[in-house]
């Protein structure tokens, strides 16, 4: 899942602020002051975190169903479902555990939205393809994958919001840049050119979904990340903040 803006520190890097903080560690004080509280911040994150993963699933399945082209890595996804007798939700499991175990040798520390990254977009995937038929107007199916791209929007700036660590596919992005030295945009490229390419040719399904999926996911991204930013516990200490001063936004990508 790639939803996923360029040069940026992706969450789950050492250097980005997406790993659970001591404050929200069980036995740590909350906001309130009181131990062995996490306090409310953390079971925000964690709605952000589980919300963001089911409509993430739900997204996939909508453009799956409009039938015009998918994102890079789901035209591969499709692309194996073509291939072996396994569902599409399956399938983007054994993917992303798959992708999961190239961190090893990447140094890559995974986290709790990472696990659950795997664990939860396939089956809400598959269970919202099994309540949703197959669809056959053009009148419905291009507005279906406009409101699917717009909600994979927000189900990025949920899932990242909440900083428990990225998907297995952007952590493979963000290990592979530090071991090479490129450019997070350029290996980025590399590899959903890559996905893009080999799905293809499985026979994933390219088309305008994946041309508006491309242009439209960074802006809507960005937007949706500042729309739910939740406050670090800086901001939450801080008289600017306080007094309704501007936060630095955050720059993480799913």
């Amino acid at each position: 899942m790639s939803a996923s803006p360029a040069d940026s520190p992706s969450p789950g890097s050492p250097d980005s602020p997406d790993s659970p903080d001591s404050a929200d560690s069980p036995g740590s004080p909350g906001p309130s002051g009181s131990p062995g509280s996490p306090g409310p911040r953390l079971s925000r994150r964690l709605v952000h975190l589980y919300a963001g993963l089911v409509l993430y699933g739900v997204s996939m399945a909508l453009q799956l169903r409009a039938a015009l082209g998918l994102d890079p890595w789901d035209v591969f996804h499709q692309g194996v479902t073509e291939r072996v007798p396994l569902s599409f939700g399956t399938v983007t499991v054994v993917v992303g555990a798959a992708v999961l175990l190239l961190w090893i040798p990447l140094r890559q520390r995974p986290g709790l939205g990472t696990v659950s990254n795997v664990l939860v977009i396939g089956p809400v995937v598959d269970a919202t393809l099994w309540l949703l038929p197959e669809l056959h107007s053009l009148a419905v199916r291009i507005p279906l994958l406009v409101f699917a791209v717009v909600l994979n929007g927000v189900a990025t700036g949920l899932y990242i919001s909440a900083r428990f660590g990225p998907g297995p596919r952007d952590g493979l992005m963000t290990g592979l840049h530090r071991r090479t030295g490129r450019s997070v945009r350029l290996v980025r490229t590399a590899i959903e050119v890559t996905v893009l390419a080999t799905g293809f040719a499985l026979g994933g399904s390219v088309g305008v979904g994946t041309v508006l999926y491309a242009l439209a996911i960074g802006p809507l991204s960005q937007y949706f990340l500042r729309f739910f930013a939740l406050p670090s516990p800086a901001d939450e200490r801080s008289p600017v903040v306080a007094r309704g001063g501007t936060r630095t936004p955050m720059r993480d990508r799913i």
